[in-house]
């Protein structure tokens, strides 16, 4: 059996929330769910985040279920792909949303396999017995730091340019994304988030709250109010996936 949940807020700072995302209800052992973080301006990041989900969701609901699942990977692409050009052709033809664009995190799972796509630094995290790791790879400035050993992962949290991303849908032609496959075991969780989230709690405050903060349909309710408690500067959205 999946269970999955989702929370969005505007947190404490914003006047409008930028944050967007789907979750289709599981059925038949299957979730769908999408998570962008717009950006651009007041209106447009909104504009953005909600177009690429739309986009995105739209294209992954109409498939019948078994094309979906034959290559859920080529799939959640053709997704991006398609919100991508949603946000393009909108900056397009409303000068109001010239240069916005929007994070991206999704997941196809069915069964025990997810399938992962991210754009961006929204994150997409495993947790359970064993730990919590860190899916995605965030297509940020700090991150490229991390990975050439330039900064440690408790340094890129203060950094001054943390929120500096380098890939977005809507600020490309083309989308590039990356995708992850993974299985999940039963009592495991995945936790798909926007920045809002990530930048508010640490990673094993994460894992305490999912496994042994109270039970898993109030743990997206938990994080936000952690979060909210903190000053929340950005927008806060989750979805959580459990496995049982």
């Amino acid at each position: 059996m999946i269970y999955a949940w989702g929370i969005t807020d505007k947190g404490v700072v914003r006047s409008q929330n930028q944050d967007s995302y789907y979750l289709k209800p599981a059925e038949d052992d299957m979730i769908v769910a999408v998570v962008c973080d717009g950006m651009g301006g007041a209106r447009a990041g909104n504009v953005a985040s909600s177009l690429a989900v739309k986009a995105a969701s739209t294209y992954l609901e109409e498939l019948p279920r078994e094309l979906l699942l034959q290559d859920p990977g080529e799939h959640l692409t053709q997704a991006a792909v398609l919100a991508n050009e949603a946000v393009c052709l909108r900056a397009e033809q409303d000068e109001d949303c010239r240069g916005m664009g929007t994070t991206m995190v999704a997941v196809v799972l069915s069964g025990k396999k997810a399938h992962i796509l991210n754009i961006g630094d929204s994150r997409a995290y495993l947790l359970g017995e064993e730990g919590v790791s860190k899916v995605t790879r965030d297509h940020s400035v700090v991150e490229d730091l991390v990975h050439r050993g330039e900064l440690t992962p408790e340094e890129a949290r203060s950094h001054p340019q943390k929120n500096l991303i380098t890939r977005a849908l809507g600020a490309e032609p083309e989308a590039r994304a990356d995708l992850y496959e993974l299985e999940l075991k039963t009592g495991e969780f995945l936790l798909l988030c926007s920045d809002g989230l990530s930048n508010m709690l640490t990673d094993q405050e994460l894992l305490y709250e999912v496994l042994y903060g109270g039970v898993p349909e109030t743990c997206c309710q938990r994080m936000l109010d952690i979060a909210l408690s903190r000053g929340a500067p950005d927008n806060v959205t989750a979805v959580l996936i459990q496995q049982v």
